[in-house]
């Protein structure tokens, strides 16, 4: 069984208290980034699934498409056009069965769309929250989901059995009036702290109150304000097909690159 690095069931708590008043920003900025994608593709991709949590944000924004809960198992129909994985994949305890589902339910050369936060995400309040903790109680303690590089989750889609894989990112800043309403709003996002290792008691006050201070001198933003950086990673992947283009043997090239490059080979 993979690491339970994520508690489902404090998820789906904060998930739905979450729905009660909802910040759907960056959802609104992943929708609009894998709508213009989609048009890029020739192919109509007319049968479609939405894996992931905001049903009414993606399915008003995709109104074919049939959602699906982000569960460990996935309940995917089979035969798809198109999988879109939006914005859940960063909270999977085992995301390469998340995109081998994805796979076995799309039809030869369908297309997985995987969009969700990367690495880049939220370091200004990883840095002021573990010098605060660090400052205040001289430890530390799981407080911010871990996020993988580019280039480890491009990895996991060859490894889930896509074709042609591609990752790659897209990064913006917001600002807020201070730390505690940038963690406020992750709250209404339902991004809070769900780590299955984190502390079972409320933070001292001391620590965030160090934590805002830090943040406001670390990373200010115009008119008083502080920055916050977001980053989604956006994988694609094709279902194999005989029709798609196939990498060269080793050995069969019949051109030299030196000829290529104008350059003169040299044996070692």
């Amino acid at each position: 069984m993979p690491p339970q690095i994520t508690d489902r069931n404090a998820l789906d708590r904060q998930r739905k208290r979450a729905l009660a008043a909802p910040v759907d920003f960056l959802h609104e900025v992943a929708i609009t980034e894998v709508h213009e994608r989609l048009e890029l593709v020739n192919n109509p991709l007319e049968r479609r699934a939405i894996v992931g949590w905001r049903g009414d944000l993606w399915g008003a924004a995709f109104p074919s498409a049939e959602i699906v809960s982000d569960d460990d198992r996935l309940a995917l129909p089979q035969g798809l056009d198109c999988v879109i994985h939006a914005m859940s994949l960063h909270w999977s305890n085992d995301p390469v069965g998340q995109l081998i589902q994805c796979r076995l339910a799309l039809r030869p050369d369908g297309l997985l769309l995987a969009i969700f936060p990367g690495g880049e995400t939220l370091r200004e309040l990883r840095t002021a929250l573990a010098m605060a903790e660090s400052d205040v109680t001289g430890g530390l303690s799981p407080r911010v989901l871990p996020m993988g590089e580019v280039r480890d989750l491009g990895a996991l889609l060859q490894r889930a059995g896509f074709a042609l894989p591609v990752a790659d990112l897209v990064r913006f800043e917001v600002t807020y009036a201070n730390a505690f309403g940038l963690m406020k709003e992750l709250r209404a996002m339902g991004e809070a702290n769900a780590l299955t290792d984190r502390l079972r008691k409320p933070t001292r006050s001391g620590v965030l109150e160090r934590a805002a201070e830090i943040y406001a001198n670390e990373f200010p933003a115009e008119d008083g304000r502080i920055r916050a950086t977001f980053e989604f990673v956006v994988l694609t992947g094709w279902a194999p097909h005989d029709s798609q283009p196939k990498p060269l043997r080793p050995g069969s090239a019949v051109a030299r690159l030196a000829d290529a490059l104008g350059t003169t080979e040299e044996k070692l």
